[in-house]
């Protein structure tokens, strides 16, 4: 029994043993994994030009920027062309009176394709060219624009003319027909006239009948310009405007468009006939160079006149000042003369000239073609343009990774060490040309009195004599002699060196026998010795 039953325990033991043994649990199946949140997608960006600071050519970048949005009564535009202004090289270098804070983005016109229409805009559509106007901000891919500041472009014009005609020709008209009046039978002086508002400005009075214009530019563009319609071209390099416009037409001109400022500012109120105007519409005498000048500033300044009431009543003249940004107020004005300018280019009285196209990426080239004042018409930069290099034998472009200029101190005085060192240069060379014939008849004498051994010294004429003999007799073979004609070579060298040198006109005969003493195995060396005396003595 106690056997049995401790078998039983055993057995039932064994039997709890089993049961409290963990069963291996069947594979769970993977959970589904919870669906991710869907991403936001990510916000649009569009390529840039945006001005870093103030300065120099290497603070422009094309950057990747959020996209505009069309918000209530704005367009969005996708940016075929847009233009470049001289106000924008100023705005640069810190200049222009209506400057914003970099970072920025610039440009103020520009032309493209309608691709979105925010709230209660009317007569527009998507799809369409169109002119934009902005205070700044037109360097960008895709830009939002105040419906009432977009114009339909013309079906005939381009991208690159839509972008070429609002400021430059805007400027030129209300100079022209608001500020100057100008009727036919007039005078015009025009400054820089191959620029995008002297190209304009040229065309557009040419509207008006018997319109005599003046120009200024650079001698290389003057047929460009007498074609644009200037009648007397001047070159401001090389003359005298004033006297040159003088000799023409002695009393002068009826308007002056200014953009220079400065000295010629009173140059041109000068200029004017009785009842003549003067127009200044900026300061382009101020950019000088990559980077803003302070001398040339002042200067421009100092330069600048001031005009009493008082002395205009006495003259009868008239001043004006234009610039177009301080118009945002009159919509209707600058709708209403732009949509003239249209009408211009539909009858085809006015058209637009573009000197290049440049891409974003070559923004700091496209201003130094304007600065460097290379340009014939608008230069207008791309979005859509490849970067291009420049072609061979054109002035390669300031890279904004170019080095800095030297100061003017370090200019100064490394320009002062050179002319020392020249200076010292050229004194060496004249005392060695002082001692070269002192050192040149110490050595004859010196060589003579060897070659004579302390007999007196022959005359021309005895050695002469001698040497005629000399060719008749055998010449010595025993080594004796050859020694003997060796030591009486250094004798001879300074006279065939005379005779080469000093005494060209010697005759042939008296060269033979000079050359006869020279020994066969030292031809070489006396060769170079005469050639180094008779540059010494050349130098």
């Amino acid at each position: 029994m106690a056997e049995g039953g401790d078998a039983a325990t055993v057995a039932h033991e064994a039997g709890n043993a089993v049961q409290e043994t963990p069963k291996a649990e069947p594979e769970k199946a993977a959970a589904p994994a919870e669906p991710a949140p869907p991403a936001e997608p990510a916000e649009p960006t569009v390529r840039t030009i945006v001005l870093t600071g103030h300065g120099g050519y290497d603070k422009l970048s094309v950057q990747q920027k959020p996209q505009p949005k069309a918000g209530k009564g704005e367009v969005l535009v996708r940016v075929k062309a847009a233009g470049l202004n001289f106000s924008e090289l100023m705005v640069r270098q810190g200049l222009h009176d209506r400057m914003t804070k970099p970072p920025v983005v610039l440009g103020m016109e520009a032309a493209g394709v309608i691709e979105e229409l925010g709230e209660d805009v009317s007569g527009l559509e998507v799809g369409q060219n169109v002119i934009c106007l902005a205070q700044t901000g037109m360097w960008r891919e895709i830009v939002a624009v105040p419906a009432t500041n977009v114009f339909i472009m013309p079906e005939e014009m381009s991208y690159e003319e839509g972008a070429a005609i609002p400021l430059s020709y805007l400027t030129a008209y209300f100079m022209l027909f608001d500020f100057g009046n100008l009727r036919p039978g007039k005078s015009l002086l025009v400054h820089i006239a191959a620029g995008g508002v002297g190209w304009a400005a040229t065309q557009l009075a040419k509207t008006v009948d018997n319109v005599t214009i003046f120009g200024t530019a650079s001698a290389s563009k003057h047929d460009a310009i007498k074609e644009n319609g200037v009648d007397h071209p001047i070159d401001y390099r090389t003359r005298d405007y004033a006297e040159e416009i003088k000799n023409i037409s002695p009393k002068g001109v009826d308007v002056v468009l200014d953009p220079l400022g400065g000295a010629d500012t009173s140059k041109g109120l000068q200029l004017l006939r009785p009842m003549g105007k003067i127009v200044t519409y900026g300061s382009a005498n101020m950019v000088k160079g990559e980077n803003r000048n302070l001398m040339k500033m002042a200067k421009t300044l100092w330069q600048s006149t001031s005009v009493s009431p008082v002395s205009l009543v006495k003259t009868n003249k008239a001043i004006a000042g234009f610039q177009l940004a301080h118009l945002t107020g009159e919509i209707e004005l600058v709708r209403s003369a732009f949509q003239d300018i249209l009408n211009m280019y539909k009858d085809g009285k006015i058209k637009p000239r573009i000197d290049s196209v440049w891409a974003f990426e070559q923004v700091a080239e496209a201003m130094q073609q304007m600065n460097e004042r290379r340009n014939i018409g608008k230069v207008i930069l791309s979005p859509e343009k490849e970067p291009t290099k420049p072609a061979e034998g054109d002035a390669a472009p300031t890279s904004p990774l170019k080095k800095k200029k030297p100061s003017l101190f370090r200019r100064l005085s490394k320009r002062a060490s050179r002319s020392k060192d020249e200076g010292e240069k050229k004194d060496e060379v004249k005392n060695a040309k002082k001692e070269s014939p002192i050192k040149q008849e110490e050595q004859e004498k010196a060589d003579d009195n060897k070659a004579t051994n302390g007999h007196v010294q022959q005359t021309p004429e005895d050695e002469k004599i001698e040497d005629e003999a000399a060719e008749q007799e055998e010449a010595p073979t025993e080594p004796a002699a050859q020694e003997e004609k060796k030591d009486e070579a250094p004798a001879e060298e300074p006279e065939k060196i005379e005779v080469a040198v000093e005494n060209p006109a010697e005759t042939d005969d008296a060269k033979a026998a000079a050359a006869d003493v020279v020994p066969d195995d030292k031809p070489v060396e006396n060769e170079e010795k005469a050639d180094g005396d008779a540059s010494q003595e050349a130098n």
